[in-house]
């Protein structure tokens, strides 16, 4: 068995790193539609912070001056303010925690539906070269942490600069020499953090690349566990796993290395600032500079300087995940498709269906020297049926694929009706264009829901009339639940033929002028392809239709047969005529059928 690369690389875009304070910038532009919520939680933070700065004064006074004084009604009043200030405090830490963390989760919201919704504009070509997984890691684990960020970042900052600056003036008012020599300590305590945190900032973000390709890894496992078991392959994709697997633990143990040394230096930091404020409020105290009272306030003043200090650690770290899952959602925001509407662009309607490739030649981006078409010139009329056949990789459902402009031609040009269909909107053109492939996708849910597909608003009766067409109306009435059966992930529950009719009925519902065929029955047995064919034939009445077949016998009827390859057009012309002819077509027709002749 083949050695598996240590790791896959996730898939890269053409994307330049933003700085810290653009990503900020661009951060902060979703707060804008929940700023009541936010002006609201950032309120309740600040009434908790300056609450949290009158308490040690309030037990400052209770001590220097209520008790020496015996001054009881002092004293009562200040518990009942005490009492009420906790009380209120109490309903801001309920804002706080609620309405705090429904910012964060609206705007993860917002951003994941922006993201899919970019997602469903992206050109095929896109999806060529993307990772589901990773796709699906960028949608849900990335956008998950920034929610954190969205409710615990404001907050943790705003809060830490409140107490700071209100400690450290309160602090110089009770002895502004023991407070310098505090402060002289945290430029140290600053720089540290600013290099640790620029070290997660790496960290994490290498970790968010890493958990996105072990998603992948999942996704195609378990989306091909028939065939890995078919060829008892278990062990070779359990290796595939744990080599993903353990890059990702790799570089999530980096990421806490990186994150343990931060949290250490942090809190030792923090404990000799403690320390400090003992040692030196003790000497102050001996010396009669400062009373008890003032040495327990300044106390309970470091510990609230402690406490900012320790929000400002817990943001670094939601900043540092967050930002590794902003930037790679704004990475991917950045991706835009090639394919779009020209400003001019207007709507294809009316069609009649008259299909013209004018010197077409197309290769794709990953292998432009070598062309997959060659100058193709094909006229399709109006309601006729052409097929196209020759070897497989020669271009046949990539000639198809560019009415729909999935792909743009290289060179040349595609005219329905006469008009460029660069001219027209890709969503009327599509529309347009109705879509029957070998490989049949159904949709995860009902028989109604996968045949509603086609025509999202249909009624009942249209979605019957369509299966009744498609020859699958009467299976489906015999099921238990009928048209509510549920298919199963991508149809696992149905037979080939049911699935490939569910999508002959999605086309009959979208009822579109122009019908492409892409070998829509070869993987089919004799019955069914009988059955399905006729289906076919009927969907393809009064439609301009292109079918793609390695099964001759389906398209002895077209109006016209191409023979095609990557050097272009070969033969063309009815089926009578390409076997008089005795060429290609004649002898790939005489193969499939000797023995029968």
């Amino acid at each position: 068995m083949r050695r598996i690369s240590r790791a896959e690389k996730p898939l890269k875009f053409r994307y330049k790193e933003g700085e810290p304070l653009d990503l900020i910038k661009e951060f902060i532009k979703f707060y804008k539609p929940h700023r009541k919520i936010f002006i609201l939680d950032i309120s309740c933070a600040l009434g908790i912070a300056a609450m949290d700065l009158i308490f040690p004064l309030l037990s400052r006074n209770i001590l220097n001056m209520y008790i020496p004084d015996r001054n009881l009604r002092a004293l009562i009043i200040t518990a009942f303010v005490m009492l009420f200030l906790y009380l209120l405090r109490a309903v801001f830490n309920y804002v706080v925690h609620y309405w705090g963390h429904i910012v964060g989760v609206r705007i993860e919201y917002d951003m994941r539906k922006t993201l899919f919704d970019h997602l469903q504009t992206q050109d095929i070509s896109f999806f060529d070269k993307s990772r589901t997984g990773q796709l699906m890691s960028r949608l849900v684990n990335d956008l998950n942490l920034i929610t954190e960020l969205a409710h615990h970042g404001p907050e943790d900052l705003f809060l830490s600069v409140i107490m700071l600056s209100g400690s450290f003036i309160i602090l110089l008012n009770i002895e502004w020499r023991l407070t310098l020599i505090l402060f002289a300590f945290i430029p140290f305590m600053f720089y540290f953090t600013l290099k640790k945190s620029m070290q997660m900032r790496k960290k994490f973000r290498e970790v968010r690349e890493r958990i996105a390709a072990v998603n992948s890894q999942i996704e195609n496992s378990i989306s091909g566990i028939r065939v890995s078991k078919a060829f008892t392959n278990e062990d070779y994709e359990q290796e595939k796993f744990n080599e993903g697997n353990m890059t990702f633990r790799i570089s999530r143990s980096n990421a806490f290395k990186t994150m343990a040394e931060f949290y250490s230096g942090i809190n030792l930091y923090m404990n000799f600032l403690t320390l400090i404020a003992i040692s030196f409020g003790g000497y102050f105290v001996f010396s009669g500079r400062i009373s008890y009272g003032d040495l327990l306030a300044f106390i309970l003043y470091t510990n609230f300087f402690m406490e900012p200090l320790k929000r400002l650690t817990n943001f670094t770290e939601q900043f540092q995940n967050g930002m590794s899952g902003f930037e790679r959602f704004r990475e991917m925001m950045s991706v835009t498709p090639k394919i779009q509407d020209p400003p001019e662009a207007r709507e294809l309607v009316n069609v009649a269906g008259n299909i013209s490739f004018r010197n077409v030649s197309f290769s794709y981006e990953s292998d432009q020297q070598n062309n997959i078409l060659s100058h193709i010139n094909i006229d399709i009329p109006a309601g006729k049926t052409v097929a196209l056949v020759g070897p497989s990789g020669g271009g046949k459902t990539t000639l198809c694929h560019l009415i729909p402009r999935f792909y743009d031609v290289t060179e040349g040009e595609i005219f329905i009706d006469n008009n460029n269909i660069k001219d027209f909107t890709v969503k009327s053109l599509r529309k347009s264009i109705g879509l029957v492939q070998q490989s049949v996708f159904l949709f995860t849910g009902t028989i109604r829901e996968n045949i509603l597909y086609g025509k999202i608003d249909a009624t009942d009766e249209e979605v019957i009339e369509a299966a009744k067409n498609a020859s699958i109306h009467d299976f489906i009435a015999s099921l238990p639940e009928g048209y509510e059966t549920y298919v199963g992930e991508r149809g696992v529950r149905l037979s080939g033929g049911q699935q490939q009719r569910l999508s002959i009925a999605r086309v009959f519902l979208k009822n579109p002028p122009i019908l492409i065929l892409d070998e829509a029955t070869s993987a089919l047995d004799n019955a069914t392809e009988i059955m399905i064919q006729r289906s076919l034939e009927k969907l393809s009445a009064g439609r301009t239709t292109l079918v793609i077949a390695h099964r001759l016998s389906t398209i002895k009827s077209a109006d016209e047969i191409i023979v095609i390859d990557d050097k272009g057009i070969h033969e063309r012309g009815t089926h009578d005529d390409l076997i008089k002819l005795n060429g290609i077509y004649c002898q790939l027709y005489n193969s499939q059928f000797k023995g029968f002749m």
